[in-house]
């Protein structure tokens, strides 16, 4: 989507709160890749998606600094649950403090580590999995929580699309583009699935778990 028509959007948008203006100015003047922030236009439309599914337990792979996570809690139940897993330790003072003031440390449990050995030790189950870390993992974190969703559950895929890398040639050495391309094509061929990509930001890939 071109700047202009970003723009637009946005405006038919429902505001931002405040505390997530805040997030959003905080992660651009402390965090050295602010573009990771899911952002005012997908952060309206995980709250939503939520607020539609109303899912008892969320799972999130890649907490970053909360925007998105405090959008998908707020959409569920008072006595919902999500849990958010990230990787880096320096994050952990920011998050707990953003959930505290976005009044959802009841409703949100922080895994801080490697995700890969974060699910092994989740039961689940999850109404609905939002997954935006490493790339070069996608498949491995699919593999590890596709049983631990409900069937009729959902699984959310961010950057599927990868600035539009997906259809240009491929350099030799990249290897995230080379992993969305092959966890996008396992999608594909993945009948116990029903799949759309909604391509707005960087590409949403909605899965439907039969």
């Amino acid at each position: 989507m071109n700047q202009k028509l970003d723009a637009y959007a946005e405006s038919l948008t429902t505001p931002e709160s405040g505390l997530l203006n805040r997030i959003h100015r905080q992660t651009f003047l402390q965090t050295p890749y602010p573009r990771m922030l899911s952002g005012h236009l997908q952060g309206a439309f995980l709250r939503m998606l939520s607020q539609m599914i109303r899912p008892a337990r969320i799972l999130e792979i890649g907490t970053f600094t909360g925007y998105s996570a405090i959008c998908l809690a707020e959409g569920m139940p008072d006595d919902g649950l999500l849990e958010t897993i990230e990787i880096n330790p320096e994050l952990e003072e920011m998050l707990v403090q953003n959930f505290e003031a976005a009044g959802l440390t009841h409703k949100t449990r922080l895994l801080i580590g490697d995700a890969l050995t974060c699910i092994r030790e989740l039961d689940g189950p999850y109404d609905l999995v939002f997954l935006d870390a490493d790339k070069e993992q996608y498949e491995a974190y699919y593999s590890l929580v596709f049983d631990k969703v409900k069937s009729g559950g959902f699984i959310l895929v961010d950057n599927v699309l990868w600035g539009g890398k997906v259809i240009q040639p491929v350099a030799p050495g990249d290897k995230e583009t080379k992993a969305i391309l092959a966890f996008n094509e396992r999608i594909r061929e993945d009948e116990r699935v029903e799949s759309v990509v909604l391509p707005f930001r960087d590409g949403l890939m909605l899965l439907r778990k039969r």
